[in-house]
């Protein structure tokens, strides 16, 4: 499941509640560690990896947000979600500007921190993908080199890439054979997601599509809504 082994710290002072949520999430395949204030949060997340932080705002000690800053300190990426039980714009902007990636008001339905917590998981993975530092990569008998921007076929001389195509090649191979968002594209590349944009990525798509003919086994397939996929037929059943 992919939930399994994603360890998250939850930080809430009210034991009651706390117990509640920690076993709600562990039941749903989490493992989770429960600090009882922010000075306790923060001891346990030295001393661990997470994959993701749910803190509350109002605590003893050492408050959600100062917390937060500490934990941005020490890692920049991990997700962190903020309890409050107080709904002001001013502590909603707040949390963000600390560098929280969600926010949620108690009471709140345990179904959708559940759906958030996944969302954020999930999201955080793709970006991570689309960080990687790898610029080989293998594509039926094409060899990309992103770092120059070749892409060879066989043995034949290697086509030159625009920086663009280049980008987008590099992030199909990084999704090979998987869902490459339309989405995490258009920020990654163009910046922006927007009809302008998305019209000259399916440009982009077509000029590659080009490239790639000259092996049957390879192809860019359409998601219909959701993004493409650079197949390997042979790897895959389509």
């Amino acid at each position: 499941m992919e939930t399994e082994n994603k360890k998250i710290l939850l930080v809430e002072d009210d034991p009651n509640f706390g117990t509640v949520l920690k076993d709600y999430l562990t039941m749903n395949d989490y493992n989770v560690v429960h600090a009882k204030n922010g000075m306790e949060g923060f001891e346990k997340f030295k001393k661990d990896d997470y994959d993701l932080c749910i803190l509350d705002v109002m605590m003893p000690y050492k408050d959600g947000f100062t917390l937060a800053k500490e934990i941005r300190e020490k890692n920049e990426d991990v997700p962190i979600i903020f309890l409050t039980a107080k709904s002001m714009k001013e502590d909603v902007l707040k949390g963000y500007k600390v560098g929280a990636d969600d926010y949620l008001n108690k009471p709140f339905d345990s179904e959708v921190l559940l759906m958030k917590i996944k969302a954020i998981i999930q999201r955080k993975a793709k970006d991570s993908i689309a960080d990687s530092k790898q610029f080989e990569f293998q594509v039926g008998n094409f060899f990309l080199n992103s770092k120059l921007r070749f892409l060879t076929f066989n043995n034949e001389n290697p086509v030159k890439l625009s920086p663009k195509e280049n980008e987008l090649l590099r992030l199909l191979a990084l999704h090979k054979n998987d869902l490459m968002p339309r989405e995490l594209a258009l920020i990654k590349i163009w910046r922006d997601d927007n009809y302008f944009t998305s019209r000259s990525m399916d440009v982009y798509i077509a000029k590659l599509r080009k490239y790639l003919k000259k092996e049957d086994d390879v192809e860019i397939i359409n998601i219909h809504g959701e993004g493409f996929r650079l197949v390997v037929k042979s790897e895959v059943d389509i």
